[in-house]
Parts: structure tokens; sequence; C-alpha cells
């Protein structure tokens, strides 16, 4: 498996040549913890997430998203925001994919399950709110989490 490298405002960062619709998930259970992986192509903590397939809805991608990454079922029950910074450039070293930045930031509530790790997330677990900053993320993840913590209520448009 490839790496995912992240680069921002990067004057060598590659030249995107794609732009891939997807989504990220806040799932958060009955106390308020939310659903963590930890990536197998970067090592660092994320919300699920992933590329919105041709003919699905992104409610529906979201929700594959969250149970092939994590083993939990969740509803969707908010948006958070959507990002699409251009100066975000992501490179997949498997293929040589340079993905410019959009993403839509959805919240949901876990329905069942239990967190299980897959190819994608080598750790899954439930952090409480308080502790998620501790953790190892990108910058892009940290301010969707960050979004999503002290929230308007109106979503974020980027």
């Amino acid at each position: 498996m490839g790496q995912r490298i992240d680069f921002y405002d990067d004057p060598d960062a590659p030249e995107p040549n794609s732009l891939v619709p997807s989504v990220n998930v806040i799932v958060t259970n009955q106390v308020g913890d939310l659903l963590m992986i930890r990536r197998t192509d970067n090592d660092n903590w994320a919300v699920p997430g992933g590329a919105i397939d041709l003919g699905e809805s992104i409610p529906a991608a979201a929700v594959r998203e969250t149970l092939e990454e994590t083993g939990i079922t969740c509803e969707i029950t908010g948006l958070v925001g959507t990002y699409s910074d251009p100066r975000h450039v992501i490179l997949y070293t498997s293929n040589g994919e340079a993905r410019q930045e959009f993403s839509i930031l959805l919240t949901a509530r876990a329905v069942h399950g239990e967190p299980t790790p897959s190819d994608e997330s080598r750790e899954v677990r439930w952090i409480p709110r308080d502790q998620v900053a501790e953790l190892q993320m990108d910058r892009s993840m940290q301010m969707r989490i960050e979004h999503y913590l002290t929230g308007t209520g109106l979503p974020y448009i980027g």
C-alpha cells in the first residue's frame, strides 16, 4: 500500500491531476465520544471517510465508508461543512494521483457495531471529546474536528 502525503500552500507540491468528491463523518456514541481511525496510509488519526462513488448519494457514501473503515453502522444527522481548498493537495504514492481537496463533513450517530480495524484503519477507537486534540492528525482533519467541536450551527464553507 502506498502513502498519503498532504501538501498545504507548498510550492513543491505536485500539480493536482484529479478532483474527487469525498465525505468525512464525525460519528458520536451515546456519551458524545468521537469515532476515530488511525489511518494505514499515513499513521495519522482521522474521522472515517472516503470517495463518493458514481450512483451514490452523499449520505449513502458516508454510511458505507464508516462501516467499511470502522465496523460501525451510523445514521447521518447533519452537516458541519464543505472543504475545497485548492492550496491543499493530497498525493497518493501508490498511483501518482495528486488530488485537490474536496470534502463534505457530516455528523452521524452510531447505530450498532463494534470498532473494528480494516485495510484502511490500523486502529479504531471511541475518543472522548476533550482528548481528540491530543491525537496526531493532519492539520486539515484537526481543523474539521475543531469546526465541529466549536460549531456555530452554521455549516463551514471553504
